[in-house]
């Protein structure tokens, strides 16, 4: 099998991209390791920034999240019982985000590639990425039953932080930063109604809790739990309890309880890989960083690479030069690091660290006054959050 560009992974960055470059004329081969059934029901992040919005609308593969989707204007911070709402188009010049969960942008996208695009082959397990460092590397796969080649001109790893890709760069060429936090989060999906129009991050005593929803009748809602924590070992109403305790207000604001069909936990952990390419292997989305969600980066950070590369290989196809794709792990670690940067900064606004002392605790609060109080630290924040230049 013979294709320009093959692609490990259907996840979001490996679905954009695949249509990002039949957009452009270039052909491409998906290699998904899992099934449709998987990709399209796999709960992941749920909010995408300016600049992804602009990405999926520009591709013609919108219809659908401006249906359904939830455009955003803003969150809300509570903390010492008070609430702050960061007001975004005021703060940004008009951005905003979309509650559109990661299943359904996949949704659109395998729709969209099953029905225009090229190759797009579930239960195809990538082994290994073979002469990355040639002008011809090749991707073992194996697909019903049998092992085969795809031999390309350039490889994308979008196969996640547990995928092959990354393991083709030589040991000695790879830097790893990252740290591990010492909390998860409990997060949960309910069928009710959102007990606020907005998402509301609240830093409490207790522990972190995020109100977030799905759909105007589905809520996605979190705690802040020990590392390790086994999801069935909190009872329904004990999550509800909690959630109340964290989430409450000196108003008369109230949560709205309802069937929780859904629990799982999710680890902390921040992860850059450096360099991002290696030869005509280039990393895109998890399998060159994680940041923790609380920042709401991971899938914003994917579609960001995929669209770097995109436009460095019509680039070259146009001009005959290879500048940007040269360029690319330098242009994307840029808007890597200052996600990180933010996803750090918020995650430690947030949670209480299990060893934190009453000096972290009260340098959280005076660092949460200070968003609340000065446009600057606000304005810092809403443009972190809707989104870093795609440029």
């Amino acid at each position: 099998m013979r294709t320009t560009v093959g692609i490990i992974g259907a996840g979001p960055a490996g679905l954009v991209l695949a249509r990002l470059l039949h957009n452009a004329g270039i052909d491409a081969v998906v290699l998904e390791s899992r099934d449709r059934a998987y990709v399209e029901q796999r709960q992941r992040a749920g909010i995408l920034e300016q600049g992804t919005v602009d990405v999926l609308r520009a591709a013609g593969a919108a219809e659908r999240m401006d249906r359904e989707g939830l455009r955003h204007d803003g969150i809300e911070l509570r903390f010492d019982r008070r609430r702050h709402r960061v007001d975004f188009p005021s703060l940004t010049g008009g951005k905003s985000v979309m509650v559109y969960a990661q299943t359904e942008v996949c949704k659109d996208l395998v729709a969209l590639r099953l029905k225009e695009g090229g190759p797009l082959l579930f239960e195809a397990e990538a082994l290994a990425v073979e002469d990355a460092d040639t002008e011809h590397p090749r991707v073992r796969f194996r697909h019903q039953g049998r092992e085969d080649v795809l031999e390309c001109d350039y490889v994308v790893g979008c196969d996640g932080f547990w995928g092959v890709s990354r393991k083709a760069i030589p040991a000695a060429l790879s830097r790893v930063h990252e740290r591990t936090y010492p909390f998860a989060w409990l997060g949960i999906l309910a069928d009710v109604a959102p007990s606020h129009d907005e998402l509301v991050y609240a830093r409490h005593d207790r522990g972190f809790a995020l109100l977030s929803m799905r759909s105007p009748s589905v809520s996605r809602l979190y705690l802040q739990v020990p590392s390790g924590t086994d999801a069935q070992s909190w009872a329904d109403e004990e999550i509800w309890d909690e959630l109340k305790r964290r989430f409450e207000t000196a108003d008369d604001w109230r949560l709205h309880r309802g069937p929780i069909t859904q629990k799982s936990v999710t680890p902390m952990r921040s992860f850059v890989h450096e360099p991002m390419r290696y030869g005509r292997l280039f990393l895109a989305g998890d399998a060159a960083h994680i940041v923790p969600p609380t920042g709401a980066k991971g899938l914003n950070l994917a579609v960001g690479d995929v669209v770097t590369f995109a436009r460095a290989l019509v680039h070259r196809r146009e001009t005959g030069s290879a500048e940007l794709l040269d360029a690319y792990s330098q242009t994307c670690l840029r808007r890597v690091w200052q996600a990180e940067r933010f996803s750090y900064d918020m995650t430690t606004l947030l949670h209480r660290d299990p060893a934190a002392t009453s000096f972290d605790d009260r340098l959280q609060l005076a660092r949460l006054e200070r968003v609340a109080g000065h446009r600057a630290a606000e304005t810092d924040l809403a443009e972190a959050y809707t989104g870093f230049p795609l440029d």
